[in-house]
This record gives C-alpha cells, sequence and structure tokens, in this order.
C-alpha cells in the first residue's frame, strides 16, 4: 500500500489543536511537506518545530483568521503564488456555539456559513489550479456525523455541516476527471477542546459535572470511549494518500460506531 507523501505539499487548516494538529503531524510523518495555517502566530511556530523532518522536507506557516474571509483569500493566493502548487489541502476549523436551532440567532448562521464553507471554496479556488498541474490533487474536509444524522443541541452546526458535505460532493463529481479526489472525515466525540468546551457548557446547564458529561457521552459509542485526535488525522492521512486513488465523494464517520445510520 503507497503511503508515502514525499514531494507533496499539503495545507492544513486549523493546525494548532486537535484534529488539524494532529492532521499535520500524520502528513508530515508520511513525508509532505506541511504549512500550518491558523491565527495564532505563537502556536504556529511551536507546532511547526513538532513536525517529522526525517524526509528532508521543510514546513511553513500561513497566519489567518477564518473570521476574516479575503485576508485568508489573500494571505494563502500569495503563498502559492511565491512557492508553487499544493497537492493536499485540508479544510479544517473550529465549530459554532452550541445550542437550540430554534434559538440561534440569524447572524450565526451568516458567520458560521461564512467561517466554514466560504472560507473552503475560498481555499479550494487557490489550490485546484496547482493541483490541476501537478496531475494530483486530495481535498478533505472535516466536518461532523451530524450530515448523516443531526446531533442535539448543535442546530447551527447542523445546518452548515450539511452545507459544506453538499458543496463537497458537487466538487467531487467537478474535479474526479483530473485525479483531484474531495472527501469528507467526520469526527464523532473526540476528545478536543471543542469537546470539553461543549462537556463544561452542558455540566452548567445541567449541575452534572464534566467528567458525568463525558462518561455519557462515552456510554453513547459502541467501543465505550471517545476518540483522540490522532484517530481521526489517521483516516485524514490515508485519504490524503495515492492508496486513497479511487476513493471520491464520499463521507467517512470516524465514531466508534455511534451514527444510528449506514
Amino acid at each position: 500500500m503507497n503511503l508515502d507523501l514525499s514531494g507533496k505539499k499539503a495545507i492544513v487548516c486549523g493546525s494548532t489543536d486537535g484534529i488539524g494538529k494532529a492532521s499535520a503531524i500524520e502528513l508530515a510523518q508520511l513525508g509532505a511537506s506541511v504549512i500550518l495555517v491558523a491565527r495564532n502566530e505563537d502556536k504556529l511556530v511551536r507546532t511547526r518545530k513538532e513536525l517529522d523532518t526525517s524526509k528532508g522536507q521543510e514546513h511553513h506557516y500561513i497566519v489567518a483568521d477564518f473570521d476574516f474571509a479575503p485576508e485568508l483569500k489573500m494571505r494563502v493566493e500569495d503563498y502559492i503564488s511565491e512557492t508553487g502548487p499544493v497537492q493536499i489541502l485540508v479544510n479544517n476549523t473550529g465549530g459554532p456555539a452550541g445550542g437550540p436551532i430554534i434559538n440561534a440567532k440569524t447572524e450565526e448562521f451568516l458567520h458560521t456559513f461564512n467561517a466554514h464553507l466560504i472560507c473552503n471554496h475560498i481555499l479550494v479556488q487557490a489550490v485546484v489550479p496547482g493541483m490541476k498541474e501537478s496531475g494530483y490533487g486530495r481535498i478533505i474536509n472535516i466536518i461532523s456525523t451530524s450530515v448523516k444524522q443531526p446531533l442535539p443541541g448543535l442546530g447551527v452546526s447542523n445546518t452548515i455541516r450539511a452545507a459544506v458535505a453538499n458543496w463537497s460532493k458537487t466538487l467531487a463529481g467537478e474535479l474526479g476527471a483530473y485525479n483531484i479526489t474531495v472527501n469528507n472525515v467526520l469526527p464523532g466525540a473526540t476528545m478536543t477542546q471543542r469537546l470539553q468546551s461543549i462537556a463544561e457548557k452542558k455540566s452548567a446547564a445541567s449541575g452534572k459535572s464534566v467528567e458525568e458529561i463525558l462518561a455519557h457521552m462515552a456510554a453513547e459509542v459502541p467501543m465505550a470511549r471517545v476518540g483522540q485526535a490522532h484517530e481521526i488525522a489517521a483516516a485524514v492521512a490515508f485519504l490524503a494518500s495515492p492508496a486513497a486513488s479511487y476513493i471520491n465523494g464520499i463521507n467517512v464517520p470516524v465514531d466508534g460506531g455511534r451514527t444510528g445510520c449506514l
């Protein structure tokens, strides 16, 4: 099985924490040169130092905030124009605050739509010409199992994640002929800062401890535990590899079997 990413360049978004950081680490271990994208430069510098360079690759970073789409567009396009094509794109950014959909403000939908779908689209438009030139492209969107089964209490997220999934499927049909695949990784409950934040919010609302909330989340999973970021990253790395050359336009739940549908 060919998992070698030597000579490939990968942009990984939200790559200083959680699933994004774990994905950057995995891709670097397979030989890719990684371009980290996040808004905190100090964290970017620290994360870059953690990436594997044993195959002679160099790693870089771009400071950009997904709350400011025009700035993201400018910085990524400038980077690509200066350094050349990128073969792998991992779209990943933090999810919106939880809460019932009936209570959501309209601006929450607009903000989340811009931070997820619009920024993803900007990045895809920036990298696809180079992927076509290279004859190799892997676009991987880290979304949520909510695209298969909406999650209670995550109304805004459920809505926008579904839009991203359908955008992705449309792209897969348009780009496949160029040896560019577009796939979605759907994490279940995964031990990240976001999960901790959700657990703390539920704890405050229910009076239960954070530990009790996390235990309840784990009990909903057939494997009786929540996932770890590196387990999600392994799926990302596989989809980025030559071995996944004929996998296109799919949703891959990585959730320990929690999602109740096929």
